[in-house]
């Protein structure tokens, strides 16, 4: 028998022998968090990161890449392999403040990664010192109008998303503030402690053990009902500011055209590990509370993240840190 013809009578067998197509995930997926180890974005990482392992069947293996205010990671993601093996923690720095304060970050949050869902918030809150004569935030407001200029509020920074929420409310309220920016968030407590500041914009898990302790008071949650981690604290509209929300968000997202079966597991996986009680918990344990189910969607990230985007490109506007 010739050689052809016996590869031919062969090839039969090798269809049948071959394996089919191995199912997405075939090995460990690696979650990136654009900033450094211990902060907000990186607890939540790995409260994901466990359940979505167990149900994918693969390692999710979070890896810290901070610079820039996450730019760093932003700009290398936007250029990987869209494969399903890459994701990255999108939240309010990369996502939505640094292309509405950056000339130029090097990538577009809306064109260059695909939403798999989104988590959580971290709602902000209005807080002040103990010494500050107010009992509630009708009585801050007035406190600030009749002092213009020279009430000091703290943030994680200029450009931060705290320095944008000072700016909304000052816009909102009529406000005149006096923006003392610091290096982090954390930083800020010691001089909120001592007094050394009026008050902070500041994410509710950052400031809610120290109102606890009744070393500072949470004057309202900027949120447009109760907040679940403080049911007892007024939102910002039922204490005087009404319209005034801002919290931190954090979300997953990919490389922008990833495999459709990739994007649909992936997003699955997302969605199972939110709806889980421990999961639930472990976020509202840590500060956060997690997204309504329609968010939890890549179109519904999708969509909040365009509403986002444009809502803190107006913000940097009133805070002077884009042109009109």
């Amino acid at each position: 028998m010739s050689a052809p013809r016996r590869a031919l009578l062969a090839l039969p067998m090798l269809l049948v022998a071959r394996p089919a197509a191995a199912a997405f995930p075939e090995r460990a997926v690696r979650l990136v968090v654009p900033y450094a180890a211990g902060g907000n974005s990186d607890v939540v990482a790995r409260i994901l990161a466990a359940p979505m392992s167990e149900i994918l069947g693969q390692p999710v293996v979070v890896e810290n890449r901070p610079g820039a205010g996450g730019s760093v990671a932003s700009l290398a993601m936007a250029r990987s392999r869209a494969d399903g093996y890459s994701l990255m923690i999108g939240s309010n720095g990369p996502m939505t403040v640094n292309p509405s304060i950056q000339p130029n970050p090097g990538y577009d949050p809306l064109r260059d990664f695909a939403p798999i869902g989104l988590a959580c918030r971290t709602p902000h809150t209005i807080v002040v010192k103990n010494g500050l004569p107010v009992r509630d935030l009708r009585e801050f407001i007035t406190y600030a109008q009749e002092r213009r200029g020279q009430v000091t509020v703290g943030s994680s920074g200029v450009g931060s998303s705290g320095h944008l929420a000072i700016a909304s409310f000052a816009a909102l309220t009529g406000l005149t503030l006096q923006h003392v920016p610091y290096p982090s968030g954390g930083q800020i407590l010691p001089d909120l402690l001592a007094g050394n500041v009026d008050a902070s914009i500041t994410e509710i898990s950052t400031i809610m053990p120290l109102h606890r302790a009744g070393q500072v008071r949470i004057l309202a949650v900027a949120t447009a009902g109760r907040s679940v981690l403080a049911p007892d604290i007024p939102t910002a509209g039922e204490a005087g500011a009404a319209g005034f929300r801002e919290a931190a968000f954090i979300g997953v997202v990919q490389p922008a055209n990833p495999p459709a079966e990739a994007q649909a597991t992936l997003a699955a996986a997302l969605a199972a590990a939110l709806a889980r009680p421990d999961t639930v918990r472990r976020l509202n344990e840590s500060g956060s509370e997690v997204a309504a189910e329609e968010e939890r969607t890549p179109a519904g990230f999708a969509a909040f993240l365009d509403a986002e985007l444009r809502r803190t490109q107006a913000a940097a506007v009133r805070a002077r840190l884009r042109p009109a």
